[in-house]
């Protein structure tokens, strides 16, 4: 591992519905987003709703995944689009050999392992086969509990979670292999300083979003571990639930909705989220600017945002201010920022362009 000061880690946008074609009003969802509450218990983001994910492990980019990966570049991935943040790019794990892993395909099983463990929900296809976008991203309920009977579905997910290499030996054992096409590069975003999890702790983490096409979402269940509930929401239904104080979603899950929320069909998400991973991403790393009635999370483009940020919270890294949030709103012409005035009470406020072919959230105030 390097010496930088964040974990590497990957998360899932698992979109699940019937996908069988536009909604009859502009303003209903044939799908729902996997939303996971956060243990109580939890150093990072108590209770708090996210996507599944975690830690990259070693055993994500164990060159024995290739006995179960189609060939071909990047493990049937095809080409690097062409931006490229440095989380998908670096060497990483040189211990495992010059054979390692490259590290968006080791990303992709990390989501993958983290969302079984997390959820019990396998996106898997036959071993060897690249699966194409068209494949069923999740191994059928019924075909996984004939294959793991008699409760050894629950034996899997406490083994995988105390042993990362474990996930290997399941699939094995299944003869299928991660859907590694099924994931769509999504987004990169970096812990922001003074947001740090246990022991300061901050994470670089890949965003990947799934389209599952069937009847209705899979039934999901928590591992009473690290998730004390499951719930499949549409993108709306999830905003709206977080502004009336029922949930609480951390902000990069927040704007992430936000961004689902233009699309209402599944077909819809699934083309423009295949077709938009083809061009990159960039990392995002938020700046803190704390005003006299709340504070803002800067994002790149937005004219606050500092020329020269601090990734490494060596120096002074959270910005301070006498003034209030709505002389901050009229002074600045170009906007990309989180404004929180409480909790509960977040807007989200973006008039540049979004690069890389991405879509900008969609404005859903806290008093709707």
């Amino acid at each position: 591992m390097t010496s930088r000061p964040w974990r590497e880690a990957a998360t899932l946008l698992l979109a699940a519905g019937s996908g069988g074609g536009r909604p009859p009003r502009p303003s209903a969802f044939d799908y729902q987003v996997l939303l996971l509450q956060r243990s109580a218990r939890s150093a990072f983001l108590p209770c708090a709703q996210v996507f599944p994910g975690g830690v990259a492990e070693a055993a994500d980019f164990s060159p024995a995944w290739r006995e179960l990966l189609p060939e071909g570049p990047r493990c049937g991935l095809g080409a690097e689009p062409p931006a490229r943040p440095p989380l998908f790019t670096a060497r990483r794990r040189p211990e495992l050999g010059e054979d390692a892993l490259p590290a968006d395909v080791a990303f992709r099983i990390c989501a993958i392992r983290e969302t079984f463990e997390e959820s019990g929900l396998l996106l898997a296809v036959p071993a060897g086969r690249d699966g194409g976008p068209a494949a069923p991203a999740l191994l059928p309920t019924e075909l996984l509990q004939r294959l793991l009977p008699a409760g050894q579905l629950e034996e899997w997910r406490r083994r995988v979670q105390g042993d990362p290499g474990s996930f290997l030996q399941l699939c094995r054992r299944l003869g299928c292999a991660p859907h590694l096409r099924a994931l769509h590069e999504w987004g990169n975003w970096l812990t922001p300083v003074g947001r740090s999890g246990p022991a300061g702790r901050r994470y670089d983490t890949a965003f990947y979003l799934c389209c599952c096409f069937g009847q209705e979402p899979p039934a999901a269940s928590h591992d009473r571990q690290e998730v004390a509930d499951c719930r499949w929401s549409t993108p709306l239904e999830a905003v709206e639930l977080f502004n009336s104080g029922e949930i609480w979603i951390a902000p990069p899950q927040l704007y992430e909705l936000c961004r689902l929320c233009h699309f209402s069909s599944l077909h819809d998400l699934e083309r423009f989220s295949s077709e938009r991973a083809l061009e990159g991403c960039e990392r995002w790393m938020s700046v803190t600017l704390m005003a006299s009635d709340g504070h803002m999370q800067l994002l790149p483009g937005d004219d606050l945002y500092p020329k020269d940020p601090d990734f490494t919270g060596k120096r002074k890294s959270v910005l301070t201010t006498n003034k209030n949030i709505e002389e901050l709103m009229k002074e600045a012409r170009n906007h990309h920022r989180i404004v929180i005035r409480s909790r509960n009470n977040t807007t989200i406020h973006m008039n540049i362009e979004s690069k890389y072919k991405h879509i900008n959230p969609v404005r859903l105030d806290s008093k709707m």
